[in-house]
C-alpha cells in the first residue's frame, strides 16, 4: 500500500526518535551498568600509601596491613574484604594490599599493574595524600600531573581482563589534621621530630599570615585533587567515587594516631572502612 508523503515524513520522525531514545537508554545502561555480584568476587587489590597501609595503627611506627579499611583482617575494623565475605562472597576471598606508605600518585599506575597480574576483580584506591604533603609548597604536585597519574591507572585497571570493580575514595581533608592536634605540644614535638607533611604542618604554632596561606595553599591543592579524581572516575563505567564523603569526614581526635597525630588510628580505620563502604558498588 502506498504512504502520503505527509505520512512517510511521521513515521521517518517516529522511528528517528525511536532511534534517539534507544541510544539514549544505551548510555544511561552503559553510564550506570551493574556490579557484578559480589559472591563473583574472588580477589581484591588494594592500591594508595600509608592511610591503606594503616600505618601508626601498631605498637611500632611501621605499617600494619592487617588493619587497613581496604584490606585488613582485623574484626574491629571490619574493611572492605571482610564486609564482602560477609555479602556472600567466597570465605577464601583473596586481599592484596599493594599500597605503599609514602607512595604518591606518581606509583599509582605501578601498582595498579601488580592488580591486573593479580586478577583483581575488586580495587579500592585512596592517593594524593603525598603529593600534597611535601617539604615545601613548591614541591607539591601539580594538578595537571596528579590527574595524568590517575588516568593513567585508571586506564590500566580498565584494560584488564578481570575487568574490575573500582572504588576511588577522596583524599581527607589535611586542614583538618592540623587543626585537631595543633594545640597538643606532644603533637607539635612528634610532627617536628619526624618531618610530617611540613608543607602543611611546618610551624604549627604560628598564625603568621604566610604560614596561614601555606596551609590555605595545601588544602587547595588538596581540594583541587579530589575535583580530578571525582573526573576521572566519571568516565569510566566501572568506577565508584565516594562523592567526597572521606574528604567532607569530620575526623575526631580517637580517629586520629597519637603514634604521629596525623595518620588514622584503628578505630579511625574502621570509620574509613564504614563511610566508603557505604559508597561502594554493592551497598550505594
Amino acid at each position: 500500500m502506498r504512504m502520503s508523503a505527509r505520512a512517510r515524513r511521521a513515521l521517518a520522525s517516529l522511528a528517528a526518535a525511536a532511534i534517539v531514545l534507544s541510544g539514549t537508554l544505551f548510555s544511561a545502561s552503559a553510564a550506570h551498568a551493574a556490579p557484578i555480584p559480589p559472591d563473583n568476587v574472588g580477589v581484591m587489590a588494594a592500591l594508595g600509601d600509608s592511610i591503606t597501609q594503616a600505618s601508626m595503627t601498631c605498637s611500632a611506627l611501621t605499617s600494619c596491613p592487617a588493619n587497613s579499611w581496604s584490606t585488613g583482617t582485623t574484626t574491629s575494623v571490619n574493611s572492605h574484604l571482610l564486609r564482602l565475605r560477609v555479602t556472600a562472597a567466597p570465605d577464601n576471598l583473596t586481599g592484596f594490599n599493594n599500597a605503599v606508605a609514602g607512595a604518591a600518585s606518581s606509583a599509582l599506575n605501578g601498582q595498579a599493574q601488580k592488580a591486573v597480574t593479580q586478577g583483581a576483580q575488586y580495587v579500592t584506591i585512596e592517593i594524593g595524600a603525598n603529593d600534597a604533603c611535601t617539604r615545601t609548597v613548591g614541591a607539591m604536585t601539580p594538578t595537571a600531573t596528579f590527574t595524568a597519574n590517575v588516568q593513567a591507572a585508571m586506564a590500566t585497571l580498565s584494560a584488564s581482563p578481570s575487568s574490575p570493580q573500582i572504588f576511588l575514595a577522596s583524599i581527607p581533608n589535611l586542614q583538618r589534621m592540623y587543626d585537631l592536634s595543633k594545640s597538643s605540644i606532644s603533637a607539635r614535638l612528634v610532627w617536628g621530630l619526624l618531618g610530617i607533611c611540613q608543607s602543611m604542618l611546618a610551624s604549627p604554632s604560628s598564625t603568621k599570615v604566610a604560614d596561614v596561606q601555606r596551609r590555605a595553599a595545601v588544602q587547595q591543592r588538596v581540594n583541587e585533587y579530589n575535583a580530578a579524581l571525582a573526573q576521572v572516575c566519571a568516565a569510566y563505567p566501572t568506577c565508584r567515587w565516594d562523592g567526597g564523603a572521606v574528604a567532607g569526614y569530620a575526623f575526631t581526635k580517637s580517629d586520629i594516631s597519637t603514634r604521629d597525630y596525623f595518620h588514622p588510628s584503628l578505630s579511625g580505620q574502621a570509620s574509613l572502612a564504614a563511610l566508603t563502604w557505604a559508597k561502594t558498588q554493592w551497598a550505594s
